[in-house]
């Protein structure tokens, strides 16, 4: 059975070791592989599975995609600790060390200019959530005496509804604002589909931040205190990660390998 190479991150080279219990995609640990002073940090995988069709019949596999990405994500966490990586996609996957190499040659000049923009940075991610059954436990309805009065108590409801998200709103700009002056640079991404993330709550905030490692103490403490700032809001704080969301990674596998991303 031939195997493909399998591409996690672009990094500079390190000395620290990798956690010992560290494992990648299909079990192997990852490797390093050099190339004029960069290092593509590399697993094989089996043909079988990551070739572009089977990999694109797997992509149609919840439990099958979850698993890889965990493992995907297992080893850029430990890259984290320990180095600054710039992270591909998911099953960035390529022939052999040759297409690996020829990758890193057409894209060697922009991969240093990303690494030394991120050098010592970490990202942050910041979500915020409505509730509004948080913000104002239901009491109980109070019997409509008709069907003008129903519609009363609905318009009402409705406007406490609106006014309760218009308030999470402001309460998430201030927030992001705040956040910003205290990061080099930030991503607004797309709320978050409650029905898809199963988080229970409007999501009215889901941004990264890009904070060097030394400063990083100092922004978790901020965003602790305001966790509790506002009744019916919940804020989350996830990190550090790698810088995802900066690193404006796109880089295309072998024809025969295919390259998906979540």
């Amino acid at each position: 059975m031939s195997g493909l190479r399998y591409v996690y991150a672009i990094c500079r080279p390190f000395d620290a070791a990798l956690q010992a219990q560290v494992t990648g995609v299909d079990g192997a640990p990852p490797g390093q592989l050099s190339h004029h002073g960069l290092i593509a940090v590399v697993g094989t995988v089996p043909e079988q599975d990551f070739a572009e069709e089977p990999l694109r019949r797997h992509l149609e596999d919840l439990d099958w995609l979850s698993a890889t990405a965990r493992a995907h994500q297992s080893v850029i966490d430990a890259l984290t600790a320990v180095t600054t990586p710039l992270p591909l996609r998911l099953a960035t996957v390529f022939r052999d060390d040759a297409g690996v190499r020829a990758m890193m040659e057409a894209r060697e000049d922009s991969f240093r200019r990303t690494l030394d923009r991120l050098d010592g940075r970490v990202e942050w991610g910041v979500k915020i959530y409505s509730d509004a059954q948080a913000a104002s436990p239901a009491a109980e309805p109070e019997k409509p005496a008709s069907g003008r009065d129903y519609l009363r108590q609905r318009r009402q409801r409705n406007r406490a509804h609106e006014e309760m998200w218009e308030s999470a709103e402001k309460f998430a700009h201030r927030l992001h604002g705040t956040l910003c002056e205290q990061a080099e640079d930030a991503r607004l991404h797309a709320p978050q589909n409650s029905a898809l993330s199963k988080e229970t709550g409007r999501n009215v905030l889901n941004a990264a931040y890009l904070v060097p490692r030394s400063d990083s103490e100092a922004f978790v403490e901020l965003v602790q205190r305001v966790k509790t700032a506002e009744p019916g809001l919940r804020v989350e704080l996830t990190g550090p990660w790698a810088a995802y969301s900066f690193a404006g990674v796109e880089v295309e596998g072998d024809d025969m390998a295919g390259e998906a991303g979540l």
